[in-house]
């Protein structure tokens, strides 16, 4: 598995790049945002990669952030989106608009992407509500959660609650233990607070 490919960009298309590492070109899909981060022609870049392999292909898709790879994966794991689909939706979603129309439930948001209709809309929206967790949306009108308080986040989520309900109260306790409260102590006020 290639987890990420570091060299010189040597030439970029509509859907795109080439990337030379050590003197071998390497062909990698990206979605527009992507090959617009990643930087010129002939200068040195960096991208995470997901290899994709079926029976009659390997393709290698590109991402300027783990974030946009790990919602790739996320997009490629609904029922009728395929690499070309997550790479519409990532061209015309960055990951912090994707985390909100997928917490706010915002159908018509995910559908400005070429080749998703209401259909596949309300399917990814749905799907992914419950897979996305604490990392990746947060809470509406929250930054996504650090250090401890993702830890703790994470164990609520294990626990079995919602990433909404989870994030709601990791903030919550960590708002009246403060910022160095240690994940123990987060964890159990945040049981406490999410009981209530």
């Amino acid at each position: 598995m290639i987890a990420h490919l570091k060299g010189i960009l040597s030439a970029t298309d509509i859907d795109h790049a080439v990337i030379d590492v050590g003197g071998v070109g390497y062909l990698v899909g990206a979605s527009s945002r992507t090959l617009s981060a990643i930087g010129p022609v002939g200068a040195a870049c960096m991208v995470h990669t997901e290899m994709l392999v079926a029976e009659d292909f390997i393709r290698l898709v590109g991402f300027a952030t783990a974030a946009e790879r790990d919602w790739f994966r996320l997009l490629t794991g609904v029922q009728g989106v395929g690499a070309r689909v997550a790479l519409a939706i990532l061209s015309a979603l960055d990951a912090a608009d994707l985390s909100r129309a997928i917490a706010a439930q915002d159908r018509a948001m995910v559908t400005r992407a070429n080749g998703v209709g209401p259909k596949l809309a309300e399917r990814i929206v749905r799907e992914l509500k419950d897979k996305i967790g604490a990392v990746s949306i947060g809470t509406p009108g929250m930054p996504a959660p650090v250090g401890a308080a993702a830890d703790a986040v994470s164990a609520m989520l294990n626990l079995g609650f919602r990433p909404a309900e989870a994030n709601a109260a990791v903030a919550s306790a960590e708002e009246e233990l403060g910022a160095g409260a240690t994940l123990d102590a987060l964890v159990r006020l945040a049981l406490r607070k999410a009981a209530k």
